[in-house]
């Protein structure tokens, strides 16, 4: 999922689903080391890609 989220949402807004009622936002600032960073209102939210359940375009 790495290569997918730097070649088509690197600098994107999205939403993140993880599972739960929780869906994570913001754009996405990195992806490395199998982490997403998301940037929100200059807050960082630092997500495990392999918790990933989907990420769509907000």
């Amino acid at each position: 999922m790495q290569p997918f989220i730097v070649e088509h949402l690197l600098g994107e807004v999205v939403d993140v689903y993880c599972g739960g009622p929780d869906v994570f936002n913001g754009r996405v600032e990195a992806c490395a080391d199998n982490v997403l960073t998301l940037e929100q209102n200059e807050k960082y939210t630092h997500i495990a890609i392999d918790k990933i359940i989907a990420i769509w375009p907000a």
